[in-house]
């Protein structure tokens, strides 16, 4: 291993010519800066200044060394400049359904980060039921969830307006049993979409399972089944309410938060202006 400190002397003498201006620029005695010179030399096994030379200059071996000591040199500066800056060593965990990463709320965690360089942003996206877990656990600082009702320790809580769809251009008489669109197990969508066939007394069978809103989506488009989803979600998309069952009981959108102040708390209610105006607009 090669001594930065011993590098930086023998780079010193080299560009100044002169050990005692190399002691100068380094805040050194002329001796120190010798006997470093000389312990270089000594670990390396060769001369790397003709002291006979006036001004001094390296040797051929030095001449060799002494672009490798400047690499080296820059790297430990870059290295230790690094080190120096806070950007993100903190972490903030936040987990959403996938539809909630709008624009809108990019454009939130963007303005954030910018604000706060000390501060990383880790997102996870999935099943509001898996997100609950984790944020009780204390797996995450922010959970954003859909679920029938809001817990008392919500920060806010907006209503969901939920409805069947079907595609634009369904079949010209759904089967029966019915073909149905539907998350994974565990989903809240799933469940509330089975209790409210249950009620109708209809025969139904799972046609597409997706692990995506994006997925179901894309299959209730194309014809595959019914599927219970968000009307924001289903707007603009080639999707028509399912006339027979129409509604269903809005859910809820909730946020939580351990932080009660502080730079997370404030990001919070960002998030928290986010979601508002969604589901006021429902954009």
């Amino acid at each position: 291993m090669l001594d930065p400190r011993l590098l930086r002397s023998f780079a010193a003498i080299a560009d100044t010519g002169s050990f005692t201006q190399a002691a100068e620029r380094l805040n050194m005695t002329q001796s120190t800066i010798s006997q470093q010179l000389a312990r270089l030399e000594d670990a390396v096994g060769l001369d790397l200044i003709d002291r006979v030379a006036r001004p001094v200059r390296p040797t051929a071996s030095g001449e060799r060394l002494l672009g490798y000591a400047r690499r080296i040199l820059a790297l430990q500066q870059e290295a230790e400049a690094m080190l120096g800056d806070p950007a993100g060593t903190a972490s903030v965990r936040i987990g959403v359904p996938e539809d909630i990463v709008t624009g809108a709320m990019a454009k939130v965690f963007a303005s954030f980060a910018r604000q706060h360089r000390e501060i990383r942003l880790d997102v996870f996206a999935g099943l509001s039921r898996e997100l609950t877990k984790r944020y009780r656990a204390g797996e995450l600082d922010i959970a954003v969830v859909k679920e029938a009702s809001a817990s008392a320790d919500h920060r806010a809580t907006f209503p969901e307006p939920m409805a069947w769809f079907e595609s634009v251009d369904p079949p010209a008489s759904w089967p029966d049993p019915l073909p149905l669109v539907a998350f994974p197990p565990g989903g809240l969508y799933r469940e509330a979409m089975f209790e409210r066939i249950e009620r109708e007394q209809r025969r139904w069978y799972i046609a597409f399972s997706g692990s995506s809103l994006y997925n179901v989506l894309v299959a209730v488009e194309a014809g595959l089944g019914l599927s219970l989803l968000p009307m924001e979600a289903a707007a603009g998309r080639r999707l028509r309410p399912y006339a027979p069952f129409g509604k269903e009981p809005a859910m809820v959108t909730s946020i939580y938060s351990w932080e009660k102040s502080g730079p997370v708390a404030e990001l919070v209610e960002s998030m928290s202006a986010v979601l508002a105006a969604r589901f006021s607009t429902g954009t």
